[in-house]
């Protein structure tokens, strides 16, 4: 692994304090996904920003946990200046993607299970 740490600002990628969009976290997750996948070690930055989502986190973060070994984002992804809600919101989308990348066909089928029950079917 390089000893290289590339830093980069959430706020500075999305230009804008409001995380919420999938398509924003997108364009996150394609910085991370290089970096990582170049053997860089990345400081994540969410200095300036005012509003996180489940869905940009989902699509920033979350989908990492589907093309890297949980060591491998552990060792090489570090989170900085994220108010305390937005760092248990990430926790659960963390937790929730190990999930499904460990077995997607079972969540896809617990899903439907639980659509079908809401359902009355």
């Amino acid at each position: 692994m390089k000893n290289n740490i590339l830093k980069l600002s959430i706020f500075e990628i999305v230009g804008s304090p409001y995380c919420v969009a999938s398509g924003d976290g997108q364009r996150v997750h394609d910085r991370l996904a290089s970096a990582l996948r170049e053997g860089y070690r990345v400081a994540l930055s969410f200095h300036n920003v005012s509003i996180v989502t489940s869905a940009f986190l989902n699509a920033a973060i979350g989908q990492l946990y589907g093309e890297f070994t949980e060591e491998k984002i552990r060792e090489s992804l570090e989170v900085s200046a994220m108010a305390p809600d937005d760092m248990a919101l990430l926790r659960r989308v963390v937790e929730t993607a190990k999930q499904y990348f460990a077995d997607p066909l079972i969540f896809a089928q617990a899903i439907r299970d639980e659509l079908e029950d809401e359902d009355g079917v």
